[in-house]
């Protein structure tokens, strides 16, 4: 991976009127990281997020992108949440090339793309289906699979797979690990699952309560594929489970 970094958070502050949620958050992403954050229940995650998409904007400090304040009209950036969004009246190949159409990639680059993806994801037989016929985890791979199409300079997610159950969570953690790995995207994933956080992440930033700071950025260091048995993983989930519960 390079060292060149890609993201750089500078001084984030988010206040609601007199309520200070995030206080003074500062960290930089490089080039193609995985980086996962997790913390309280309510200690501002999806606040956090809503910042960097710029739903939000801050009380003070920065959002830089390769040395630019961060402008979702200038910069790719993707997004992919807990619910479903794929659009019902498109098919899976027209919902992949949907933001690829609206960045006005020409239509040879787009087909190029839309079978990639189809490929890697194994759908390739579900390209002219709709939505009303996916099952929900086919539903959210395409999610994700649109969200990775159009090369994006930040991939955001928040908490994509809450809704699955385990043996699901797991099959879709390793299709996004397999996209990251064949675009080399930068990814910022939102989690409330610490499991799931070390399973993806090469690196996991660990909130405070509310107001929200960073309280510690841990490498994790593990071989992949990861082994959610091994003792190294127990251990390190064991410590990042700690780290949120004693505030």
């Amino acid at each position: 991976m390079e060292d060149k970094v890609k993201i750089k958070v500078d001084h984030l502050t988010k206040k609601f009127g007199d309520l200070l949620v995030l206080d003074d958050i500062s960290f930089e992403v490089k080039k193609g990281e995985f980086v996962c954050v997790v913390g309280p229940t309510g200690c501002g995650k999806t606040t956090f997020l809503n910042l960097l998409t710029r739903i939000y904007q801050p009380t003070s400090g920065e959002l830089y992108i390769e040395g630019e304040p961060a402008d979702p009209k200038r910069h790719n950036i993707s997004f992919a949440f807990q619910e479903p969004s794929a659009l019902p009246w498109l098919t899976v190949a027209e919902n992949l090339e949907f933001g690829l159409k609206i960045k006005k990639v020409p239509k040879e680059e787009r087909e190029k793309r839309v079978n990639r993806i189809l490929k890697l994801l194994g759908m390739e037989n579900l390209r002219n289906a709709h939505p009303k016929q996916l099952s929900v985890s086919e539903e959210q791979r395409v999610i994700i699979g649109r969200a990775f199409s159009t090369y994006p300079d930040l991939l955001l997610m928040d908490e994509p797979y809450g809704q699955m159950d385990i043996k699901m969570r797991f099959y879709l953690e390793d299709e996004v690990l397999k996209l990251w790995k064949e675009f080399g995207s930068t990814v910022i994933f939102i989690t409330h699952n610490i499991e799931e956080a070390i399973y993806l992440a090469e690196r996991v930033l660990i909130l405070t309560n509310k107001p929200a700071k960073i309280k510690e950025s841990l490498q994790v260091d593990l071989p992949r594929p990861r082994n959610v048995t091994s003792d190294e993983f127990i251990e390190l989930r064991k410590y990042v489970t700690d780290q949120i519960k004693w505030w």
